[in-house]
């Protein structure tokens, strides 16, 4: 059985953007209750996400972009306490409550406490059940439930903290990961790879022809075999050829075929398959060493099962 860390906060279910928004407190609820049942809970190391500091967020973003949403948050506060509105609002699918400040910090600590825990050999590999999301949140601006991007935040401090030299970063959520890409595009230490809906939010997919991206558009409808095809043939070569020293995972699961918010055809077989293949390559140049973040995932019931799949191969259980 494997070490595997669970990293996950109170703050984390205390964000929230209005009724009916599938970006939900539930969304944790849901992954705790199956790893209950299930047993697999009872193989994890459970720890609290820390609160993130400023300028560890700067590894990722720009420093107008931190303290702007600082400042948004300190100015709902003002004006809920005078009977204000309760949300602010940055784009039509994204709002920030009062709590939300101290979850966006959850949510980066979590991804580099979990970081730390591995780099020192205390765990060998990390779940981490925080939220807001984060792959689409770019290097200057929130967007698509995202407002911070745990992923490229900790491959960055992976790199400038712990002094490794090459890192990748896998992205299955059914929406393509533009915050990250746009964060480490050209960066020739961070491999990015992911398949992604196309078309599809966001608008255009891939941006970028970087090198360092891998970047694979499916078409609605496609299944878990013709993804796992796309991974043989596409990722692994170029993670092989990387030679990774740690693996990142921006764990999403909407691509699951009970997932409304997307169109793909996946199931938990194909979440623990891709997994399996992904620690394959983290035995073989990174001791094993891998942090998964949540990203995406709607259905409660498909997501719990889909976070159950993945965790439980993390875990070996």
């Amino acid at each position: 059985m494997t070490k595997t860390g669970y990293f996950s906060h109170p703050d984390s279910r205390k964000h929230e953007m209005g009724r009916g928004h599938p970006e939900c407190p539930e969304r944790l609820d849901a992954i705790e209750d199956r790893l209950l049942i299930s047993g697999v809970g009872d193989a994890l190391v459970r720890l609290e996400a820390p609160l993130a500091s400023l300028d560890e967020l700067e590894l990722g973003h720009s420093r107008m972009h931190v303290a702007s949403l600082r400042g948004l948050s300190d100015k709902l506060s003002d004006e809920v306490e005078a009977g204000g509105p309760r949300y602010a609002q940055i784009d039509p699918d994204t709002a920030m409550n009062v709590n939300s400040w101290n979850a966006i910090l959850r949510g980066a600590g979590a991804t580099m406490a979990a970081t730390d825990a591995v780099m020192a050999g205390e765990l060998e590999n990390a779940f981490c059940a925080v939220r807001p999301p984060g792959h689409h949140a770019c290097h200057d601006h929130a967007m698509g439930f995202c407002f911070i991007n745990n992923v490229a935040v900790a491959a960055k401090y992976a790199l400038e903290r712990h002094g490794l030299q090459r890192v990748a970063i896998v992205d299955f959520d059914v929406h393509h990961g533009n915050g990250t890409e746009d964060i480490v595009a050209g960066d020739e230490r961070i491999l990015m790879v992911s398949f992604y809906q196309h078309p599809f939010y966001p608008q255009g997919g891939s941006q970028s022809g970087a090198d360092n991206l891998v970047n694979l558009p499916v078409p609605a409808y496609t299944k878990g075999d013709v993804v796992r095809d796309l991974i043989e043939t596409h990722w692994l070569p170029r993670l092989e050829e990387h030679r990774p020293e740690m693996i990142f995972i921006s764990a999403g699961f909407d691509a699951h075929r009970e997932d409304d918010l997307g169109q793909l055809g996946l199931v938990e077989a194909d979440y623990a398959w891709i997994t399996k293949r992904i620690m394959e390559v983290a035995h073989r140049h990174a001791k094993g060493r891998i942090v998964s973040s949540l990203e995406g995932g709607y259905n409660l019931s498909a997501l719990a099962r889909s976070v159950e799949s993945h965790v439980r191969v993390l875990a070996g259980v």
